[in-house]
């Protein structure tokens, strides 16, 4: 399975698929292609030290569905089958949504639905919740909102700040992004509505 994925920032989660792929831990796959729409973003160099691609789309005043389509246009011209989002920090738009129907993840550092958007640790952590974790799911339309694959638990301990609360969920994003892939990849699921049913 050819895997596009997109960051904006340090990219520690691609590198986690990318070595994943590379390490034969995800079987049957290749990472083609890591776009950015950030020219400054660490995780390029990551992903080019790791001998994968690179391209940035930057957003240069565009609409969203102009950006859009220059990145659907690079991932569909390497034959990207499935699409990871890795801290990319730009909700997509309808017509990427529609591009690849059910062939886009995420995983964002909260157990959803609860605390979507930006700062999902913090937001958890001013909350006063006991438990937090993380979420990988598909993506449609909606900010945080597409049908859930895996979730992570994580304990709030009394002594935790909302950034020792980040390191926490950091620690398990990793694992439970790649469990998620390794299903997708094996093409054993089903999506039925909200819920997604695997072996």
């Amino acid at each position: 399975m050819k895997i596009g994925i997109l960051i904006s920032g340090r990219g520690s989660n691609m590198v986690a698929i990318v070595e994943a792929v590379q390490s034969g831990q995800l079987p049957n796959s290749e990472v083609v292609v890591v776009i950015s729409d950030k020219k400054s973003a660490e995780g390029l160099e990551k992903a080019k030290a790791r001998g994968v691609e690179t391209v940035v789309v930057a957003r240069k005043q565009r609409s969203r569905e102009e950006h859009d389509a220059e990145i659907i246009a690079e991932l569909k011209r390497r034959g990207t089958e499935l699409v990871c989002l890795a801290g990319y920090m730009r909700l997509l738009s309808g017509d990427f949504v529609a591009a690849f129907p059910n062939k886009i993840v995420n995983i964002h550092p909260s157990l959803l639905p609860a605390f979507p958007g930006l700062e999902a640790q913090r937001q958890a952590f001013d909350y006063g919740v006991k438990i937090s974790g993380c979420t990988v799911h598909f993506v449609d339309e909606d900010l945080d909102h597409g049908a859930i694959i895996l979730q992570k638990a994580v304990e709030v301990a009394d002594t935790d700040t909302a950034e020792t609360l980040s390191a926490k969920i950091l620690e398990h994003e990793h694992a439970l992004y790649i469990e998620a892939l390794r299903i997708i990849v094996r093409k054993n699921y089903k999506i039925v509505g909200r819920k997604v049913f695997y072996d």
